[in-house]
């Protein structure tokens, strides 16, 4: 992870994008201070983001998690803290994904959106970030929040990628300010071969390869760029933001070469017309373990 940010701010991203549920937190921390320390870089050029964890879902524990947050990446705020998920865990030790005896990931069925959202508030006004949002809620748990908020969520982190285009919930959100960040843009890849791995279910997890999609095999080959750098093009044209996950050096400088081209409107349509909906939704209930969850978001349209 270390070598990955390095390779990463060598190559001009300025964007970090974290959460304690990645346990990665405090290699970006020791990546970042050097950077800092050999004063190749401000804090104010770096846009850092992490997430609350599920096991934090709740007004008491917000401050907690993300004090753990900035001791870890080693800064006194950072830029966007989110809410991960709108379903919370019950807290058992230090544990992500807490379960009892049989296994059954430990649900807590009190989650109060209201609540917890003046809780995030309350981080912006003690500057420990500078802006609050929120990832994976559809679009009645956005309203919910919006409805009842004193400072506005600045940003939807959500999955977005060629064949899961998102399209109602990303104009939801443009019509109220609220700006999109798109996880997953390449399709996740890595997905399916990290789930067997850890002995999960796929057999409900679409296949789904937009990196050999023809229409965008095509494109590619028209501006002599690769199929990545198209499918990113695409969601920047749309106005979302995108966090590639990569830790190969080529990669994450081949995915920030994408500002020499623009795909013309034929092209846009084109791409937008390969969105498949909901069957292509990745991060489904086979992915997620509290589907059970009353706030769990993929049952609604959006």
């Amino acid at each position: 992870m270390e070598e990955a940010v390095d390779a990463a701010l060598q190559a001009g991203y300025r964007h970090i994008d974290t959460a304690t549920f990645y346990c990665n937190e405090s290699a970006i921390g020791r990546a970042l201070k050097k950077w800092f320390d050999a004063g190749k870089l401000k804090r104010e050029e770096v846009f850092i983001v992490t997430k609350l964890p599920n096991v934090g879902n709740r007004a008491e524990s917000v401050e907690k998690y993300l004090k753990k947050s900035l001791e870890a990446l080693q800064v006194s705020y950072v830029d966007l803290y989110l809410i991960h998920h709108p379903g919370g865990l019950i807290e058992k030790g230090d544990e992500l994904t807490p379960c009892d005896d049989k296994g059954k990931v430990l649900i807590d069925t009190t989650t109060d959106h209201v609540s917890l959202w003046k809780a995030m508030e309350a981080q912006v006004d003690a500057g420990r970030t500078k802006s609050i949002g929120l990832s994976n809620f559809n679009a009645r748990q956005v309203k919910r929040v919006v409805k009842n908020a004193r400072i506005l969520p600045a940003n939807n982190q959500i999955e977005v990628h060629i064949y899961f285009q998102q399209k109602e919930l990303v104009a939801f959100c443009r019509a109220l300010d609220i700006t999109v960040c798109a996880y997953g843009p390449l399709g996740s890849p890595g997905l399916i071969p990290f789930m067997k791995k850890e002995g999960l279910e796929v057999n409900k997890v679409p296949s789904v390869t937009p990196l050999t999609e023809p229409v965008v095999l095509n494109i590619a080959k028209k501006y002599k760029k690769s199929p990545a750098q198209v499918l990113l093009r695409h969601l920047i044209q749309r106005g979302i933001a995108v966090i590639p996950k990569s830790s190969n050096p080529k990669r994450i400088k081949e995915n920030i070469d994408v500002f020499d081209f623009e795909l013309t409107t034929d092209e846009m349509d084109d791409l937008n017309a390969l969105d498949k909906g909901r069957r292509a939704r990745i991060f489904n209930e086979s992915s997620q373990p509290f589907d059970a969850h009353p706030e769990f978001p993929y049952r609604d349209f959006y």
